[in-house]
């Protein structure tokens, strides 16, 4: 997510993948996530963050204003201090902590639909069933704490269990047989390696012969796709059964065509990071220790809320929470909703023209020192070529299409799959499927025990 104060020119690329978490008092959900064509290539990333940026210092400096301490400053529509077009939650975090942390009170958050959350859309029914029809779930960070804090939603927050298992749909090819063919993935390693029987020995040896460093060298001629890295340093079986499943799932790509350096940064980082050889546990054992200094040289607030890692995170009434929260906190002087951005321009002042077109049908226009735009590449690419010519490019994205499907059913309507519990029929956060197995849905979250 770009920085808005003291940006450069730059224009920023930003991945984006979608997860299903739901939450219900009385019934299980089940979400069947398909790909409206089958997922062929993927040239780049699903969103993007577009940041046109001001003079250097329009932002910063000794006009900076002191840091908000909750008085609220309307805004003029018509000229503002920042202009963040996208109420997402890139979008929403973006104005929330500007106006909040960095004393950009001045600023206006627009977006295209009738209320604010852009691709992050929450539902109620009248029994209480809550589901979302796009993002699911998000990785919590301390940022996305901090955040929750300070809006205030904590008690709203859910976080999921950390050691419900992950499965995979498998059948045949010497895997081990499972109740409806589905393998959980180890959860605690590598003591579950013995009765792990989604790959077969061989392919178990591989695996850990590769991530202890036997590899070969990575190309120089060329950036790894995921494919490319994983089967180099893990083996070509645990890469179909375990990594494509995920990768498919998270990004609807092909994993030929994803650059393993940008889909799956931190991972390919472990490579070389270590102090023993090349492998990916010699590297891990380095980033554990990374991360336990930055968390020593910048820990979290203790009033921010906590998290354990491989947890996932929703809100009671959806993801839909967080940027209805930052609506009230903004208030209605700085929230327009219902404008579609129509175009950007950079006038001879060094101001940025933003002209929107209101749901009355009304030409709005606003200029702004600063403009982030966390749209779609394709509105990105209409509406910034003029200021930013390599933005024409963005049409080179492609962005699978993806559905989901919601599906709710009482507790009892189900027979025990595996790692049921007693009254917990769904007892893991659901399955993936890999592309090998020719099915063209992504995966299914069970949603109603997480």
């Amino acid at each position: 997510l770009s920085q808005v104060g003291g940006l450069s020119r730059t224009l920023r690329l930003g991945l984006r993948f979608r997860l299903r978490l739901r939450l219900s008092p009385r019934e299980l959900g089940l979400e069947l996530h398909f790909s409206s064509r089958p997922p062929r290539t993927m040239k780049s990333a699903l969103a993007l963050a577009l940041a046109l940026a001001a003079p250097a210092g329009a932002l910063v400096g000794p006009q900076r204003r002191a840091r908000t301490t909750g008085l609220r400053m309307a805004a003029d529509p018509a000229n503002v201090d920042c202009l963040v077009v996208g109420s997402g939650v890139s979008g929403s975090c973006t104005a929330f902590h500007l106006a909040k942390n960095e004393g950009v009170e001045n600023l206006l958050l627009t977006e295209v639909n009738e209320v604010v959350g852009g691709n992050v859309i929450s539902k109620e029914n009248d029994e209480g069933f809550v589901w979302e029809e796009g993002p699911n779930s998000f990785q919590p960070t301390p940022g996305i704490m901090q955040t929750v804090h300070e809006l205030g939603i904590t008690n709203d927050l859910v976080l999921a269990d950390a050691t419900l298992p992950r499965f995979v749909y498998w059948q045949g090819e010497g895997a081990g047989n499972k109740l409806a063919n589905l393998h959980a993935l180890p959860t605690n390693l590598p003591g579950d390696l013995l009765t792990f029987q989604l790959l077969t020995w061989p392919g178990r040896i591989r695996a850990g012969l590769g991530a202890a460093g036997l590899i070969a060298p990575a190309p120089t001629d060329r950036e790894e796709s995921v494919r490319e890295f994983v089967t180099r340093h893990l083996g070509a079986e645990t890469f179909e059964r375990i990594i494509d499943p995920f990768v498919s799932g998270v990004y609807a790509g092909d994993p030929d065509e994803l650059s393993m350096r940008a889909a799956l940064r931190k991972i390919h980082r472990l490579e070389g990071l270590g102090d023993f050889g090349p492998g990916l546990v010699s590297g891990a054992v380095n980033r554990f220790k990374e991360i336990a200094d930055e968390k020593a040289t910048n820990p979290p607030k203790p009033e921010w809320p906590t998290y354990k890692g491989g947890q996932l995170g929703s809100f009671r009434k959806g993801l839909q929470t967080l940027p209805n929260a930052v609506e009230k906190f903004l208030g209605p002087d700085r929230v327009r909703t219902g404008w579609a951005l129509e175009s950007v321009r950079k006038e001879k002042s060094g101001i940025y023209a933003a002209v929107f077109k209101t749901k009355a049908g009304e030409s709005k226009t606003v200029r702004a020192k600063s403009v982030v735009l966390t749209v779609p590449t394709r509105v990105a690419k209409n509406v910034a070529t003029d200021v930013i010519p390599a933005a024409s490019r963005l049409e080179e994205v492609y962005s699978p299409p993806v559905a989901s499907v919601t599906m709710a059913y009482k507790k009892e309507w189900f027979k025990d799959l595996p790692n049921a519990k007693e009254g917990r029929p769904l007892n893991g956060f659901g399955h993936l499927l890999p592309r090998k197995m020719g099915i063209r849905s992504l995966g299914t979250i069970l949603r109603g025990r997480k």
